[in-house]
């Protein structure tokens, strides 16, 4: 696999053991949190098919990609969503947009901020987290890139 963020490289959170930022996450991460603007772009990491677009609890709203043995998470997006589930994407597609810190009216959501605000997921602010799952166990994503 190879990926590109376009333009966003920083990673503010690696996988593994980590201080909890905000009430909700975390102290076992599972994936790798890359910080971007609301809106920005991210991409298909290898050709598969979509089979989740949802909100996902602490992962807000989130796009799955799977393909073989592997599902690839993409939490905190936006919630308009430009790919469904049943998609086929290849590899370097746009299949969503980073979304933003605060979302409303979704059932359920028990994330908020510190100022009572509901938040997508548990999250301190825009940004995608990258999870990897291989025959369902949770692996580094920076193992691959």
């Amino acid at each position: 696999m190879s990926g590109q963020f376009h333009g966003y490289t920083k990673i503010s959170s690696y996988f593994g053991k980590r201080i909890s930022p905000t009430s909700g996450a975390s102290s076992s991460h599972s994936g790798i949190d890359i910080p971007a603007p609301p809106g920005s772009k991210f991409i298909a990491v290898h050709d598969g098919e979509i089979t989740f677009t949802q909100f996902l609890g602490a992962g807000g709203y989130t796009i799955t990609l799977s393909f073989n043995n592997f599902r690839v998470t993409y939490c905190h997006c936006d919630p308009n969503y430009i790919v469904k589930v049943g998609d086929t994407v290849k590899q370097g597609q746009v299949i969503g947009y980073v979304g933003p810190k605060n979302v409303y009216g979704v059932k359920g959501n028990i994330y908020f901020d510190e100022n009572g605000k509901p938040t997508n997921g548990a999250t301190t602010g825009p940004h995608l987290h990258l999870g990897i799952r291989i025959d369902g166990k949770y692996i580094n994503p920076l193992d691959f890139f």
